[in-house]
């Protein structure tokens, strides 16, 4: 079993969106012109053998890249497949916390993902508080990015030990921090280290782009801490997944890193 625990169906706006555009450059890529099919994602997984994907709704304060009910509309045309986690604008609160509610109760989410860098608010700002009380309530996991952002926005913002005082705040939140926490890789695996309740996912960097440190906590007392992720579709499952077995990860680490940590973190 290999889960994807964060991955993306993008619509027109969220591909052909201006704030893409240094990683078009960096990939050599130009944005399409139409949207692309759900089959094409799913064709995608095929390929590097990913039996199911969390894919995310994209939204911040006047940025509806990606909606809750268009991530809903794309996981009802492959239910055993796609995984919907939901997004919500931190900037109105009250808004938040019921679609929070919408997202879990009635579109069936399993997490719901913000991401500091399109705030341009670190994760221990006052209006993410809210969003933390409501993923409690609703017993889902909190997502976001860590490390710094390939858009050319502010990276402070994704300092992994902001984490850390979350987590003190809401020990009861599970957190998965999304691209490793780069060039701050030990700042995430040590909140990680110290919170239970804390996860660190790969999703962004293929396997031979892993940190030294990351792959010594995922062979030893992170393995059941780090979840495989590709941030589909910036990097594809099967160029994702190249070159895993030169991680030296045993069975047992291997299935829990592939699938089993998501399997548990997200229930599955």
């Amino acid at each position: 079993m290999i889960i994807d625990a964060w991955a993306q169906h993008p619509t027109l706006r969220h591909a052909q969106s201006p704030i893409f555009e240094s990683l078009r450059r960096w990939t050599k890529t130009e944005a399409p012109s139409e949207a692309p099919p759900v089959s094409a994602t799913i064709a995608a997984m095929d390929a590097g053998g990913v039996n199911k994907a969390l894919i995310s709704a994209w939204q911040a304060p006047h940025q509806d890249l990606i909606t809750n009910d268009e991530v809903a509309v794309f996981v009802a045309e492959y239910p055993d497949r796609l995984v919907g986690v939901g997004s919500v604008d931190i900037s109105q609160p009250m808004a938040a916390v019921r679609e929070i509610r919408r997202c879990v109760d009635e579109l069936g989410f399993k997490a719901i993902r913000v991401l500091p860098w399109l705030c341009e608010l670190p994760p221990t700002d006052r209006r993410f508080y809210p969003v933390y009380t409501a993923c409690c309530d609703a017993g889902v996991p909190f997502c976001t990015q860590i490390g710094h952002t390939g858009p050319l926005m502010p990276s402070e913002v994704g300092r992994p030990i902001y984490l850390d005082q979350v987590a003190l705040d809401f020990p009861e939140l599970v957190i998965v921090g999304g691209h490793i926490g780069y060039p701050w890789t030990d700042e995430a695996i040590a909140v990680a280290t110290k919170h239970e309740n804390v996860y660190i996912d790969t999703s962004a960097y293929t396997v031979a782009r892993y940190p030294h440190a990351l792959v010594d906590y995922l062979r030893t007392h992170g393995r059941h801490k780090v979840l495989f992720g590709t941030n589909y579709p910036m990097i594809l499952p099967d160029k994702a997944l190249t070159g895993l077995d030169a991680l030296g990860l045993d069975d047992v680490t291997r299935a829990a890193f592939l699938g089993g940590n998501a399997q548990r973190v997200f229930t599955l």
